[in-house]
């Protein structure tokens, strides 16, 4: 009977514990005060920084789609470089001098990526009128943490 006791003290006792884990986890989750850069968008954070009027929000979204565009075409195409390049892999003797090309297109198209990303803010500035632009200077020095991403967790 002593035993029985002792394993149903122990059982109510996790049982509780659990109950007050979740809790715990449901009720203390993240606060996030105050606006988050990427919870409002880019876009939006933009026309909001800059104070956009209507006419300038339409330039900037056409801005948008051919920046979209861009990218996402040298996104695929660096996947594709790098899925020829890591073919090589497969062969019993790697030929250095198709290595060595295939890196050197990937680093051509991701000097293409920082060009593009750098026009699309230097279009973004001509959209701005002359009080815009200390807005603009401003927003220039947050664009890493805008729109720079957080280095992802390393699992070796």
């Amino acid at each position: 009977m002593d035993k029985i006791k002792t394993l149903t003290i122990a059982v109510v006792a996790l049982i509780i514990l659990n109950i007050g884990m979740l809790g715990f986890l449901v009720f203390s989750g993240p606060k996030h005060r105050g606006p988050h850069p990427h919870r409002e968008g880019p876009k939006n954070l933009i026309i909001k920084k800059l104070h956009f009027d209507q006419k300038q929000q339409v330039a900037y979204e056409a801005l948008i789609q051919w920046h979209r565009g861009t990218i996402d075409s040298l996104d695929q195409q660096i996947r594709q470089t790098k899925n020829r390049l890591y073919l090589q892999l497969i062969k019993t003797n790697v030929d250095e001098t198709t290595k060595d090309s295939l890196i050197t297109v990937i680093a051509n198209e991701q000097k293409e990526i920082e060009q593009t990303h750098f026009k699309h803010f230097q279009d973004i500035k001509k959209l701005c009128n002359a009080e815009q632009l200390e807005d603009y200077y401003d927003l220039t020095e947050e664009l890493l943490r805008i729109f720079g991403k957080p280095p992802k967790p390393r699992n070796d």
